[in-house]
């Protein structure tokens, strides 16, 4: 396959068992990463589910994708189910029935084999995301050397994902002109997931934050540029590439191994702090979800962390 950013199984070839059924199965199969889904890291996920399951077929003997069947798919999932867990086995049969629905709709296969097929129950009311409390939230903070540009960058993207409940994707697809001023105060603008956009104003601490790392950079001289970016090799200055997720992942381990704090947080636990503490300070859910950009409470609910405290609180009570 050429020249797309497409994430497909082996090197982005077509699985052997869609190759056999024809150049229309086969052109099929990858409008179905490059139309139907529009997330780039929902095309990832659900294209190595694919060619996961695909291959899984192969080797058991089936002889083409017209030919897959719901037992098939289920003894699949029940394999899934000994080595994931029940979200991600869930997401898996998600990526498997809509590719075949789309291979339906398209004509090549007569029915869907994953449409009969129920994945592992899974119900909670707690997100697992680790989160901090607000001290400590403040002594990572508090512990980044803001004396460098990585520095200055570093503490603004994290009290960017605090204080706006920003989720790292939208952060790091930011413009230098997604930092604004309105109303006589900074403001940011987001894209979240579906292209929704998002603006709300800064926090006083990250309006702060925000100014010194654009004044200490000089990249406000650059609209159009990304905002967070990678530290050009050898010498210490801001490139003109746009850090990549992973990078702040490992930059968030990094300052808060350096910070003292042991919980493995990832770039996912800010927005969970943010909201969490918003709450405790008297926010209402229904405030978060607008802020989060959350289409209902039901989505913020597992971000609030109060009951976290709740639980520890009781376990004290227990006296031996």
């Amino acid at each position: 396959m050429a020249s797309t950013d497409l994430t497909l199984p082996s090197d982005a070839t077509v699985p052997a068992l869609v190759s056999s059924a024809g150049d229309r199965a086969s052109v099929r199969f990858l409008e179905f990463f490059a139309s139907a889904i529009r997330n780039p890291h929902t095309r990832r996920a659900y294209a190595r589910a694919a060619g996961d399951f695909l291959a899984w077929c192969a080797g058991a003997g089936v002889a083409s994708i017209g030919t897959v069947q719901p037992l098939h798919v289920a003894a699949w999932i029940e394999l899934q189910t000994q080595t994931h867990a029940a979200p991600t086995v869930k997401q898996r049969l998600a990526a498997i029935r809509h590719l075949f629905d789309w291979l339906v709709t398209g004509q090549i296969v007569p029915h869907n084999p994953a449409a009969s097929v129920r994945g592992p129950g899974h119900s909670t009311k707690n997100g697992r995301t680790p989160v901090l409390d607000a001290a400590e939230a403040r002594q990572l903070l508090d512990a980044i050397d803001v004396t460098t540009p990585i520095g200055l960058r570093d503490r603004a993207l994290i009290a960017l994902m605090v204080f706006s409940f920003a989720r790292v994707g939208a952060a790091l697809a930011m413009r230098v002109e997604d930092v604004y001023v309105q109303q006589r105060r900074l403001w940011v603008r987001l894209r979240e997931k579906g292209g929704k956009r998002h603006e709300m104003p800064c926090h006083h601490t990250l309006e702060a934050y925000l100014h010194a790392y654009l004044d200490g950079t000089g990249i406000s001289a650059e609209p159009k540029g990304p905002l967070f970016r990678t530290i050009a090799r050898g010498t210490g200055q801001l490139s003109t590439t746009p850090l990549p997720q992973a990078n702040a992942y490992a930059m968030v381990r990094r300052r808060a191994l350096a910070a003292g704090i042991d919980t493995k947080i990832g770039n996912h636990t800010f927005r969970a702090t943010g909201i969490t503490a918003y709450l405790k300070n008297g926010g209402t859910l229904e405030n978060a979800a607008a802020m989060a950009n959350h289409a209902s409470t039901r989505t913020t609910q597992p971000y609030d962390r109060r009951r976290d405290d709740i639980s520890l609180d009781e376990v004290e009570r227990i006296h031996v």
